[in-house]
């Protein structure tokens, strides 16, 4: 498949899912990591997903997906693979997403992104969130793909496997993992040129949210890079 028939596929993927869930991703956006609003959405299922984001990255190459028209299709800045894109590109379809009841850390959609973790437990689970996007992607976290639950362990494996990027001597990327110590990770959705980091993290305030933090602005401990 050649790479504008890859793109044009995804851009394609994510038209339909935006389609089917716009009353719920509109109005989501905030700045800052406690910021935001609450709706529900029906979603797409894991299976049905990752099977499409599989059939849109086959054929891609590492070296291809960049800047350009990558950023201009998906309206996600620039990164060294297609797996990460499709990570985001996971990530974005569920986008509010919320605990029901609220302050519970459970709903039926909250139990699948725990699927994607070996052992996991009712909990904080923005880690579990992160896992899920990327098991969607085909690039599962851990070295053998068992996802983490914990924000630390997480960190820990992308030092021990040479994808954690400190934040004082790094800069983000789309499609990275961005890391609050042993607190909270989200998924980078975009950078601007400027520095703005906009995110979309599971369990912000209760949901899955999209966030956007000003240069300088986000404290993060570091990026987990994973293309």
């Amino acid at each position: 498949m050649s790479l504008e028939s890859t793109l044009a596929r995804i851009a394609a993927i994510e038209s339909a899912l935006y389609s089917t869930q716009a009353t719920s991703t509109g109005g989501v956006a905030s700045t800052g990591a406690t910021g935001g609003s609450t709706s529900g959405v029906s979603g797409t299922s894991s299976e049905s997903f990752s099977q499409m984001l599989g059939q849109a990255a086959e054929g891609s190459s590492a070296s291809t997906l960049g800047t350009g028209s990558t950023s201009s299709l998906l309206g996600i800045g620039s990164t060294s693979s297609s797996a990460p894109l499709a990570m985001v590109a996971a990530a974005r379809t569920q986008v509010g997403q919320h605990e029901e009841p609220m302050g519970s850390n459970e709903s039926a959609r909250i139990s699948e992104y725990r699927g994607a973790v070996q052992g996991a437990v009712v909990g904080p689970w923005c880690a579990d969130f992160a896992s899920w996007a990327a098991a969607q992607a085909g690039i599962p976290l851990g070295d053998n793909g068992e996802g983490f639950q914990s924000v630390a362990a997480l960190w820990s494996w992308a030092e021990s496997s040479g994808r954690a990027v400190p934040a004082s001597t790094g800069t983000p990327e789309a499609g990275d993992l961005i890391v609050w110590g042993s607190d909270h990770v989200g998924i980078i959705e975009s950078v601007d040129p400027d520095g703005t980091i906009h995110t979309i993290e599971g369990n912000s305030e209760d949901q899955v949210a999209q966030r956007t933090y000003p240069p300088g602005t986000s404290g993060a401990t570091g990026y987990v890079r994973l293309g």
